[in-house]
């Protein structure tokens, strides 16, 4: 266990928040979103320097990640420790993880450049607005996802295992395993059959060797 790591939260906001309920953030929230600035900041230094010490900072950053994660640079998080990041997944450049509920991310997972994961709500009531509620839904994508760049993939989200958003996508709605979605909203427009290849283009089984 890394003596650096974030020590548990204690306090009730905290608590409220990571459950999915309102919150109003409060000054442990504050420190640990500032300790996550620090961090995604030393992260950025350290991988331009080739720096193998980079992994300890990402371990300190997350609440878990798997072995054989590749984070380019340009990450950007609220607390860091409600994200769970699965083995042998890579995130592209500028990837933005809002994070007041928790965002799991299973393994094998690819995400472009851009992907923002957003799990933060407002309320609508301008009143409670303006006091400062919050709130977060989290968002769950399962194995060996594709996301493509500057997709956004909002509160309460779940993506089944296998499937593929396309670039610039909103995904508002859960998306099924073994899927592709594209668009704004994003919208099932195919399932995919794991056991099919096409037999002409880029991944046909002769460009892949298979025949």
């Amino acid at each position: 266990m890394n003596s650096d790591r974030q020590p548990a939260p204690t306090g009730e906001m905290f608590r409220r928040m990571t459950a999915s309920e309102p919150y109003i953030p409060d000054e442990e929230c504050e420190r640990i979103y500032r300790r996550a600035l620090t961090l995604c900041a030393r992260y950025e230094e350290l991988y331009s320097r080739n720096d193998p010490a980079r992994r300890e900072v990402l371990e300190q950053l997350f609440g878990a990640i798997g072995p054989h994660t590749e984070v380019r640079p340009g990450i950007r998080v609220d607390y860091g420790i409600n994200i769970s990041i699965g083995a042998d997944c890579f995130f592209n450049f500028n990837c933005v993880m809002l994070d007041p509920a928790p965002i799991t991310i299973g393994d094998a997972v690819l995400v472009g450049s851009n992907v923002q994961f957003l799990t933060p709500t407002h309320p609508l009531n301008p009143t409670d607005r303006r006091a400062q509620w919050e709130g977060g839904l989290p968002i769950i994508v399962g194995d060996n996802v594709w996301i493509g760049a500057g997709a956004m993939i909002l509160p309460g989200v779940t993506i089944g295992a296998n499937s593929v958003i396309g670039a610039g996508s909103v995904v508002t709605k859960d998306v099924p395993a073994n899927s592709v979605a594209v668009g704004n909203p994003a919208r099932v427009i195919k399932t995919i059959d794991p056991d099919h290849r096409p037999v002409h283009g880029q991944y046909s089984p002769a460009a892949l060797g298979l025949v």
